[in-house]
């Protein structure tokens, strides 16, 4: 016989749920987080863990960081609206934003233009790579022509395009200097100086210690104790980035040097590279102090060319700053020249 029902004992109440396997679920969102975190920041900030950026494939991926970073903004933008449905992505949420403000502050300062002194003597310099000598001297020659620079830093010039170019310019008051007398050398592994007959007797010298380019350095006449280096680094392809690091910590010679200098040319680098910031450490870049480093200088075609990395460089020692800044398109290569006028330091 069942009990009345004002005798019934009232049933006992559900065993709380453990916090165990709760707690062990949010650690691990949390560890997964920290890992999708550490991914995306090798992807965009390589040169920030423990120099990845030095070594292949980092060494390639990071020279696009503007573009990865769009990435990992869109990705923030696809977390957030997940977010607005699920909660628990909050930590990755978090820590792609990092990444992104992390990258940012490296990217966004070049594209903000420094203080140009008041005072100071221009000295106009040009760089340019003409593709294994194939570019159209005579679109150079009235370049320089136009633009009148004091010094011309040429890559990838031998006495090939050297002979070309000098009929063309010698008419308008430069010298030409080749790293090379021998006719035999091509254009790809050769540097050229062309220098206006306006900075007087200067003494030109070629340098043979980098791992494969050679380079010259100007110096002497109206230059004083400037000293201007034509500059070529070698490609940092797979097999040649110890080469590579090896030529870009060269610059620290002329950037932590005892006398002022400018060093322009091919760097194959970006200032996203560690690298390339450790060597030029007592220098300023031409482009980012006018705000004008995210400028492309590089591409294999002319439309992907406006997509391409900031590989060559006008760097100046302190003391020095670029007035101005510009690129142009030269027919027959895969580089834009560089253009920039600096204000030298009066004492």
């Amino acid at each position: 016989m069942s009990a009345p029902p004002d005798r019934l004992a009232p049933a006992p109440p559900p065993d709380p749920p453990r916090a165990g396997p709760r707690r062990r679920r949010g650690i691990a969102r949390y560890v997964v987080a920290a890992v999708f975190t550490l991914l995306v920041a090798v992807a965009a900030v390589p040169d920030l863990l423990f120099g990845l950026d030095r070594r292949s494939p980092f060494v390639q991926v990071v020279s696009m960081r503007p573009w990865i970073l769009c990435g990992v903004a869109a990705l923030l933008v696809l977390l957030l609206v997940v977010m607005i449905f699920e909660r628990r992505v909050l930590p990755f949420v978090a820590g792609t934003l990092a990444v992104l403000l992390v990258g940012g502050g490296m990217v966004l300062p070049r594209m903000l233009a420094d203080d140009v002194p008041a005072r100071g003597a221009p000295l106009r310099v040009l760089a340019f790579n003409t593709f294994e000598g194939e570019a159209d001297a005579g679109e150079l020659a009235a370049l320089i022509e136009d633009q009148q620079p004091d010094v011309v830093a040429i890559s990838e010039s031998g006495p090939g395009f050297a002979d070309r170019l000098s009929p063309l310019v010698d008419q308008l008051g430069y010298r030409v200097h080749v790293s090379t007398g021998d006719a035999d050398d091509d254009d790809v592994e050769e540097v050229t100086a062309v220098v206006s007959e306006g900075l007087g007797d200067v003494e030109v010298q070629v340098g043979d210690d980098t791992s494969t380019f050679p380079y010259i350095e100007v110096t002497g006449g109206e230059l004083d104790t400037l000293r201007f280096v034509a500059f070529h680094s070698v490609a940092p392809v797979p097999g040649s980035v110890p080469d590579w690091n090896s030529d870009l910590a060269m610059l620290s010679r002329w950037c932590s040097g005892p006398t002022p200098a400018v060093i322009a040319g091919d760097f194959n680098a970006t200032l996203d590279h560690s690298a390339l910031r450790a060597g030029t450490t007592g220098c300023g870049d031409a482009a980012a102090q006018r705000g004008a480093g995210l400028v492309p200088t590089w591409g294999p075609s002319p439309r992907l060319r406006e997509f391409g990395p900031q590989i060559d460089h006008v760097f100046a020692t302190e003391g020095i700053v670029a007035e101005s800044f510009e690129v142009r398109d030269i027919r027959g290569s895969d580089h834009r020249a560089v253009l920039a006028t600096l204000r030298l330091a009066t004492s």
